[in-house]
């Protein structure tokens, strides 16, 4: 006998972890105002791009000495902006707890090759030991592992008074986590991470002591120019008030204004922040009173509320090949496509086999309590065969 249906369906049915469900009551009305057709280097584009920044820095309360750019390539565009400008000058401390930190690791052990430096992992589920890192040393980390749905709990474990940069890759926490400022060098994200932007812009958000290592060092490698923060030992200005370095997509830039404007209406961060917390707690009571599923990450301090990642631990599909498992995983995202309730919730392909729920702001509650319900109803359809 097959399991009965749950009766209602979410709303939304997209959970993927990037790009995200645009936010409540989108529509293509929305872009109405994009300056299509004109150049973004005229007074209406330039006004544009300056208003994201602006409302970039007001929403996520970026300190006023901090500069903030657009730049190309989404986030990976960022970081390897940051990385071939700035690393260099001091031994390199690399942490890696999922796929994109153990990327950035391959781009300066292998592609910079960089002398002195070491990488600091941990498997999946985990953190690694913050309280080895060097703060003499640069150190690059991602706040929140969208592959393991595995954050850093704070800022606390970093040094106040680092002689090193912290460059942190915050694509999935930006919108979403309480981020430090005064520990963070050089913070990166992309749009369409947490706020349901479109893809293929990047940010960079610099503070002082970044400025001055771009001013004051100069890599012994040829930077490529779509990474150039500076002109000689001059910073390039222009990239902090609109003037990018290639040309953005102006209807994706009107998009990234609407979500602003949208997350300004519900209370700014701290709505941001409220709403994404709602739907990880939506499933972390689920989990507490399911005994076949449990979150990858083994600390509850370090659960992500963004990109959430579940595992199966019933004891009869553990014990399965992990070619299996994926399987037996495959055989229920299926299921929840063809109903429509649930689009793009595999693990990551580096990740273990299981489920990555996105539970960023731009969705609702409602729709993630009637994800779990069909969740319980895929799961029990494949179990029984």
């Amino acid at each position: 006998m097959s399991p009965t249906k749950p009766g209602q369906k979410p709303n939304c049915p997209n959970f993927s972890s990037g790009p995200c469900a645009k936010r409540p009551g989108w529509s293509l009305q929305a872009l109405a105002d994009a300056p299509l057709g004109r150049s973004h280097r005229h007074k209406i584009g330039k006004t544009k791009l300056q208003l994201a920044i602006d409302l970039t820095r007001e929403v996520l309360a970026v300190p006023a000495d901090y500069r903030i750019g657009i730049v190309p390539a989404s986030d990976t565009g960022a970081v390897e902006m940051a990385l071939w400008t700035m690393l260099g000058p001091r031994g390199v401390d690399m942490l890696a707890w999922e796929s994109f930190g153990e990327g950035w690791v391959t781009d300066v052990i292998k592609q910079l090759q960089l002398p002195n430096t070491r990488s600091i992992r941990a498997d999946y589920g985990l953190l690694p030991d913050l309280s080895t890192v060097n703060f003499d040393h640069d150190v690059v980390f991602t706040w929140n592992g969208t592959t393991s749905g595995v954050r850093v709990p704070n800022g606390d474990w970093i040094a106040a008074d680092r002689k090193g940069l912290t460059i942190c890759d915050a694509t999935s926490a930006a919108f979403a986590q309480s981020l430090d400022w005064p520990k963070l060098d050089v913070v990166t994200f992309s749009w369409q991470k947490v706020l349901g932007g479109e893809a293929a812009h990047g940010m960079i958000i610099l503070s002082p002591r970044a400025v001055e290592r771009l001013t004051t060092y100069q890599p012994q490698w040829p930077v490529p120019k779509i990474f150039r923060l500076t002109n000689g030992t001059k910073l390039i200005e222009g990239i902090f008030v609109g003037d990018t370095i290639n040309t953005p997509s102006m209807l994706c830039v009107e998009d990234y204004i609407d979500a602003l404007h949208w997350a300004q209406s519900i209370g700014g961060l701290e709505g941001l922040i409220g709403r994404a917390n709602a739907n990880h707690h939506m499933i972390a009571d689920w989990v507490a009173r399911t005994p076949w599923i449990g979150f990858l990450a083994r600390d509850p301090q370090t659960q992500s509320n963004t990109s959430v990642c579940l595992q199966i631990i019933d004891p009869a599909i553990t014990a399965l090949t992990p070619e299996a498992q994926a399987a037996f995983v495959k055989k229920m995202s299926t299921l929840l496509e063809d109903e429509k309730v649930a689009f793009d919730i595999d693990a990551y392909r580096d990740a273990p086999p299981g489920l990555r729920i996105w539970c960023g702001a731009t969705v609702e509650s409602r729709d993630v309590a009637l994800l779990t319900q069909w969740l319980d109803w895929a799961y029990a359809s494949v179990r029984a065969g």
